[in-house]
């Protein structure tokens, strides 16, 4: 019996490596496409002074940050390495700020659509450089409420000297009652609920303004059209990794390996995936961002007059 633990052990630990390597892979190749595509945003003045790509420069910037920080507690986590409880819960809050931040953005980049195409001749006003600006400041106020709710629970259920104790880092060292659990749930799918009616608002008007338009305008306005589904299917993606928690604990009562195997599984297919794959087809599906895309990854071997019209 002893022999066969060891066996089953030395099996789960050697699964593991794989694991973590894979992911670590894959990290590596999901961040180097992502700053390649932020390169692309800083490199023409033309995308950091409109609003769209300033919007689609702050999903990539978030998603970018929630890939460091993730992988940071992973390997923390694998190797067992503690921290001082201040420390994770720097990281906590940074964690918890930026998933929120990325469906926010989505949600205003989707506004930003329906003004263009429902209100074209106050798009120049409403979604300036400035406006744009603003924009981020509220995206970051409004994720910031479910971490100020976090902190004020933990701190009214955390012991004195919580700050010198030194803890394996994840989110389970910061929920001390199972209702703050149950309240964390309930403000995201608050947050989710709000963001899926505004989207869906904003593909009924567009989809009035498509019916109706004719010739260059139908075109443009069925791509807007196209765009606001590619958000809800992002958004999709980020309702998803709420339900993740929930699905894992319920695994968790049944089997420890298979809990390991789905975790990691939500993992790769829902956190890391999706703040990769998304924002990508979502800059190559933009032909001024596409253009600059390939001028910059073929290191300007690439050559096109509409490329250079938009310096």
């Amino acid at each position: 019996m002893a022999n066969n633990s060891s066996v089953v052990g030395e099996s789960l630990i050697q699964n593991i490596n794989y694991q973590v390597i894979l992911v670590q892979v894959l990290i590596a190749i999901f961040l180097s496409i992502n700053f390649l595509l932020i390169t692309t945003f800083f490199m023409k003045d033309f995308f950091y002074t409109t609003m769209r790509y300033i919007l689609f420069a702050t999903t990539l910037l978030s998603d970018c940050l929630v890939l460091i920080i993730t992988n940071v507690l992973l390997i923390f986590n694998y190797f067992g390495l503690t921290m001082q409880m201040w420390f994770c819960l720097v990281f906590y809050l940074l964690s918890t700020l930026y998933l929120f931040v990325t469906p926010v953005t989505l949600t205003s980049m989707t506004l930003e659509r329906y003004v263009a195409i429902c209100m074209p001749l106050r798009h120049a006003e409403l979604c300036s450089t400035r406006s744009a600006l603003h924009c981020i400041l509220i995206i970051h106020g409004l994720s910031a409420i479910p971490c100020i709710l976090n902190l004020v629970v933990f701190f009214a259920s955390a012991m004195i000297n919580f700050h010198k104790q030194y803890v394996v880092c994840s989110r389970e060292v910061f929920t001390f009652h199972s209702w703050h659990g149950h309240l964390r749930s309930a403000v995201s799918q608050f947050y989710f609920l709000i963001m899926c009616i505004t989207i869906v608002f904003s593909y009924v008007k567009i989809m009035k303004v498509a019916k109706a338009a004719s010739g260059e305008n139908k075109k443009s306005t069925w791509k807007g059209l196209r765009t606001v589904i590619l958000h809800a299917f992002q958004l999709l993606l980020c309702l998803i990794q709420l339900w993740c928690p929930f699905i894992e604990a319920a695994v968790l009562q049944i089997d420890f390996m298979l809990y390991i195997n789905v975790r990691y599984f939500n993992y790769i297919i829902f956190y890391l995936a999706p703040r990769c794959m998304s924002p990508l087809i979502y800059g190559l599906r933009d032909d001024k961002f596409f253009l600059a895309l390939k001028y910059y990854a073929l290191c300007g071997l690439y050559k096109n007059d509409s490329f250079h019209l938009t310096n």
